[in-house]
């Protein structure tokens, strides 16, 4: 005897649910994505790194200090040193052993001077001697400035540091 089939049916699927949830999805990457520090943001110059064959090494993302030698984009003439600390938690203890001005407290970018870039440095490794250091600088840059930034450096024991350059591409 031959069995009745039933009919198949087409299916239908709730769209609704599927919508929430890439939009909660959404949401989450927005509100979690970091896509620039905020002393990026705060920076007032542009740096053009120079060129080095590429490395594996990668800067560390946490407790890292980054000393960058720029020209002031406003003032083709002025060049300065500028200090960053990734860390914010040791951020203010830092700025308080260094005794950077108040106007300078809620800043995550500091344009120093020789003096206070030894007092930075000195206070980074005081509130955690693991802090990494970057040395970031244009490549327009005079030797002396980059070698004086090293011999600050050398002063206060911040014997290794990482010098930040572009990848150079295949050909140059």
């Amino acid at each position: 005897m031959p069995k009745v089939r039933k009919k198949r049916m087409g299916f239908v699927i709730d769209m609704t649910p599927l919508v929430d949830i890439t939009f909660l999805l959404l949401t989450f990457l927005m509100f979690t994505a970091k896509f620039k520090s905020e002393a990026e943001n705060e920076q007032q110059f542009t740096i053009k790194r120079p060129y080095a064959t590429p490395d594996t090494t990668k800067l560390p993302e946490r407790d890292l200090a980054v000393i960058s030698v720029a020209i002031d984009d406003k003032n083709p003439l002025d060049t300065s040193f500028y200090f960053s600390l990734t860390n914010i938690n040791d951020k203010e203890k830092v700025w308080e052993l260094a005794e950077v001005p108040a106007e300078f407290s809620n800043v995550s970018l500091v344009k120093v001077d020789s003096l206070m870039l030894s007092k930075l440095i000195r206070s980074t490794l005081a509130v955690r001697n693991t802090t990494k250091f970057a040395l970031d600088a244009d490549k327009e840059i005079p030797f002396k400035w980059i070698s004086q930034a090293m011999d600050i450096m050398r002063l206060q024991r911040a014997f290794v540091f990482n010098f930040v350059t572009e990848k150079r591409k295949a050909g140059e």
